[in-house]
């Protein structure tokens, strides 16, 4: 399988378990240095053939004493490579090196005082107080030999901790955090001043480097993507594009479960924009017939996939026929999706990949090599690369989308009337809270303000209601505006949209759309709700 490039400059974030250990990696990616997690259990020879610049250890939720509690190899602490310890990292570093942590009679939790205790590095550029984010109960008691104190708290005597010949540092608060004030900068203290990094990993880098890698692992030979419109497959398709050309076919398999004027989008860009094979599949009436009277959502997704696939290899085998062989597919695997699968990279190279990925159901007899040159990348870092390639903004921000696209968002059976009463809902909600999100823009000056939607969308429930249109009784459906806040989709909260527009969205619906005399607004958030219903 090939990977997306690597560069020379990496720091390694130690992962023990952190409900931050992703946001360490991205914190040092914000300082355009690359970072990767790795796991607690790594040992000091791969790390070695890793052979970072810098070391991160993150927290963790255990205690250093409890039984199987996570540790680091004391190999790793004598290579040579600054390390930086954070809460757990702390602590964990301190008993490797002979130190010891015991249990305080009073944790700390939220923002504390920390109060400076002589130079350092870690704090250059730092006030003598300032506030950080903590969160722990037990805390170093005794210091490794060779280590100083460098700030305190009430609670905690060993609120930071370092030995700067050995360039070992760590801190029991999370500088990681947007709460600890000076966090970003102690990290830039770090990267730039104790490890005299460089800021080069920026997004003219990353295209060059990750183009060279397509260009090496592909050589002459053919590549195919599913292209689904969504965020990763486009970015994957426009930087392979970028790479090889013509070499790559995107396929793009028109399921009719799309939003409306999605599949005209697509077209357009990967047809006029970008210099690749582009084939559009219509199957819209064959999706249509096989999910005719089926209502379960899980058999919805079934179908949507399975068919997908057959579409897809379909398009494959005309291509093989036609004298022009595929080796190669590329996928929008991202890195999140290796981290969350437990897959480990050491020595640069990922020894598994996230289930899914190695399930794709080959017909008997076919074979492709995965290239995902996406898979070091976090999502906002894949809306940023997509910018960069020259995507436009309607498909780089596009909202996430489920893959069984509208089906999902059809309470019971789908059916040709069903969907374009959706679809031609659904764009009204789209296109009036899009407007209010410019307005929002237009006034505060930041994309993602406070009272931002972060999704939205209709959905249609498999039930009519009586109504009255004009002196006619009518028995039609209702549409359920769904429209939440979230930052990571892990909860939500419904928004709190003005009255104003709750009234233009229903008004807009029930005069437009054919077939709906009834709009009603999902308040719930998640949990304990979903934020699809399906």
């Amino acid at each position: 399988m090939a990977e997306s490039a690597t560069p020379e400059q990496i720091v390694i974030v130690v992962d023990f378990g952190a409900q931050y250990g992703q946001l360490i990696a991205r914190r040092v990616r914000d300082l355009h240095v690359y970072s990767e997690i790795v796991p607690c259990d790594i040992t000091a020879d791969e790390v070695r053939a890793m052979a970072p610049a810098a070391i991160i250890l993150s927290g963790g939720p255990a205690s250093v004493y409890a039984e199987d509690a996570p540790s680091i190899d004391p190999e790793i602490l004598g290579l040579g490579i600054p390390v930086l310890g954070f809460c757990y990292g702390q602590q964990a570093m301190a008993v490797a090196l002979g130190g010891e942590v015991a249990h305080t009679e009073k944790g700390e939790y939220g923002p504390a005082v920390i109060t400076r205790a002589g130079e350092s590095a870690l704090f250059d550029g730092t006030p003598g107080e300032q506030t950080v984010w903590m969160s722990h109960r037990d805390a170093v008691s005794r210091v490794p030999e060779g280590f100083a104190i460098t700030s305190r708290t009430e609670v905690c005597p060993v609120a930071s901790m370092e030995y700067p010949e050995r360039k070992l540092f760590a801190t029991q608060f999370h500088p990681e955090v947007r709460h600890t004030e000076f966090g970003q900068t102690m990290l830039r203290n770090f990267l730039f001043g104790v490890c005299e990094l460089e800021p080069d990993w920026t997004m003219d880098s990353i295209i060059e480097d990750s183009v060279a890698a397509i260009r090496a692992e592909v050589g002459d030979d053919r590549v195919i993507l599913g292209l689904s419109g969504g965020v990763d497959s486009s970015v994957v398709a426009a930087l392979c594009a970028r790479a090889i050309g013509k070499q790559l076919t995107c396929v793009f398999v028109n399921h009719g479960l799309l939003r409306k004027g999605e599949p005209e989008e697509v077209e357009e860009v990967f047809t006029k924009q970008f210099d690749v094979d582009f084939i559009h599949v219509h199957a819209e009436e064959r999706y249509l017939e096989l999910l005719s009277g089926v209502t379960d959502p899980e058999e919805k997704r079934r179908i949507v996939g399975t068919q997908f696939w057959k579409e897809f290899f379909a398009v494959a085998e005309d291509l093989a026929q036609d004298g022009r062989p595929v080796k190669y597919l590329a996928q929008g695997t991202i890195y999140p999706d290796i981290i969350e699968s437990g897959a480990r990279k050491t020595g640069g190279k990922a020894s598994t990949i996230k289930s899914h990925h190695n399930l794709i159901p080959f017909p008997e007899g076919v074979h492709f090599d995965l290239i995902e040159p996406l898979d070091h990348f976090f999502k906002d870092e894949v809306r940023a690369l997509g910018t960069a390639l020259g995507l436009p903004d309607y498909i780089v921000h596009r909202q996430p989308f489920p893959g069984p696209g509208l089906a999902i968002r059809i309470i019971g059976d789908v059916d040709g009337e069903k969907l374009t009463i959706l679809k031609n809902a659904d764009a009204i909600v789209r296109e009036e809270l899009d407007a209010y999100n410019e307005r929002l823009f237009a006034e505060t000056g930041e994309r993602n303000s406070e009272h931002a939607v972060w999704q939205y969308f209709a959905v249609l429930p498999d039930i009519k209601s009586v109504g009255v249109m004009g002196d006619e009784r009518t028995y039609a459906r209702p549409v359920i505006l769904r429209a939440v806040e979230s930052s990571d989709a892990m909860t939500a909260d419904w928004a709190r949209l003005p009255y104003d527009v709750l009234a233009r969205i229903s008004g807009r619906i029930v005069a437009e759309v054919p077939g709906v005399n009834r709009v009603v607004y999902d308040i719930t958030s998640k949990p304990p709700a979903t934020i699809e219903w399906e």
